[in-house]
């Protein structure tokens, strides 16, 4: 649009300059027939048309009709300063006049006039031609600005690209030359080794960290366990049964706060094809006893993601249904286009609307919980790993009339 204004602007002042030269030029040539009249005007002598003699009021002294010009144009005459005169229905003339003075010193007004149709056709030719040329130069400039902006950004989407793809301990390429774009690679470089750095910080405490708690829970534990099924005389065996269990709730914390540490700072292992039919199975069977979980899984789908990655979503969500479930838990595996689809419904209380957005929240425990036991961690650490991977996790109201989380993971080519 700048490009069109200006070359616009330049072919209006272009048009206009080539309009001023034209008529110039013209009344050069004007002054010049004036001038040659000027000896015949002194011995009397009538002119040729369209050459007219005045006096200096405007009044015709050849014995021809009247002028169509008015006094005030006769003035700017008589000064030497060439006038264009046009009127309504007639054509535009251009107007010199020449100062003679007769023998008997009487002034007299040697006009020539002509036409104008001629520069007005020229401009319009050159009009004619002006519009499309600056149209073409102005799409020309676009052109050559719309490559140069790309030319000048491709080292810049080089290292989009290559920041796409970089991983844990790997850097983007500097470009040799000794540019911006270069001083941008080498400054992202450095965020990315700061980063690297943080990651290796998180993940060191965390691992320290469930080594250092995961040793005393187990003991206290262990003991704990150890006093209920064998009670000395006149201990408590609530007590130590409260203690027991909730040194089990401990441990399953720590555990799950290890498992959300290592997926929000640990980098994803390449993803392969696992059948969720068969994950499901297997999670199942590694459930201890309980409400009664069915699996139903009519054709195979499979996700695109780790066999452990989608069995600790398996393991978090069936302990969850079965905390809430009255007597079943029902698990589908279904493809839904270019993903696969897994549904966990329980007949349990379920989840208020405006609460299903919330329960993937970390350390979220609902009401309709009961007091049942749990950390909320389990759904915070199911999204996070499926959303890892591009998929996505979702809480909704179950047929059975309790709770249904679906998960949809990307589909495995």
């Amino acid at each position: 649009m700048v490009a069109l204004v200006v070359l616009g602007a330049l072919a209006r002042l272009g048009a206009g300059l080539l309009l001023s030269a034209v008529v110039a030029a013209g009344d050069g040539e004007l002054r010049e027939r004036a001038v040659a009249a000027a000896p015949a005007v002194r011995n009397s002598e009538p002119l040729p048309p369209p050459l007219r003699v005045t006096d200096v009021a405007g009044a015709p002294a050849d014995g021809r009709g009247p002028l169509p010009l008015a006094e005030p144009v006769v003035r700017a005459l008589a000064s030497g300063e060439p006038v264009t005169v046009a009127g309504p229905g007639t054509e535009p003339r251009r107007w010199v006049a020449v100062p003679v003075t007769l023998p008997d010193g009487t002034p007299r007004l040697v006009l020539a006039s002509r036409d104008l149709v001629g520069a007005v056709s020229l401009l319009g030719d050159a009009a004619f031609w002006f519009v499309p040329g600056v149209v073409v130069a102005a799409v020309a400039l676009a052109a050559a600005a719309w490559f140069a902006a790309g030319a000048a950004l491709r080292p810049v989407a080089r290292l989009r690209s290559a920041a796409s793809q970089v991983g844990e301990g790997e850097r983007l390429p500097v470009p040799p030359s000794h540019d911006e774009v270069a001083a941008l690679a080498e400054e992202l470089n450095a965020l990315l080794a700061r980063r690297d750095d943080a990651v290796s910080t998180v993940r060191r405490f965390a691992d320290d960290a469930a080594h250092e708690l995961r040793s005393p829970i187990a003991s206290v534990r262990a003991q704990a366990e150890v006093a209920v099924a064998h009670p000395r005389e006149g201990e408590d065996t609530e007590a130590w049964a409260a203690v027991a269990k909730d040194a089990e709730r401990l441990s399953s914390l720590v555990t799950d706060l290890l498992a959300l540490a290592r997926a929000d700072g640990g980098r994803l292992p390449p993803a392969v094809p696992v059948d969720l039919g068969e994950a499901a199975a297997e999670a199942v069977a590694r459930q201890p006893e309980g409400p009664v979980i069915t699996v139903w899984a009519p054709v195979p789908a499979a996700a695109s993601a780790t066999p452990a990655e989608i069995g600790l979503v398996l393991d978090n969500l069936l302990t969850n249904a079965r905390r809430h479930a009255r007597t079943v838990v029902h698990v589908s595996v279904v493809p839904a286009g270019g993903h696969a689809r897994l549904l966990v419904d329980d007949d349990g209380p379920g989840i208020p609307d405006d609460e299903r957005a919330r329960v993937f929240d970390r350390f979220t425990r609902l009401d309709a919980t009961g007091g049942t036991p749990g950390s909320g961690l389990g759904l915070a650490l199911v999204a996070r790993l499926v959303e890892s991977r591009g998929g996505s996790v979702r809480a909704a109201r179950s047929p059975e009339g309790g709770a249904r989380i679906e998960v949809r993971w990307p589909a495995a080519p």
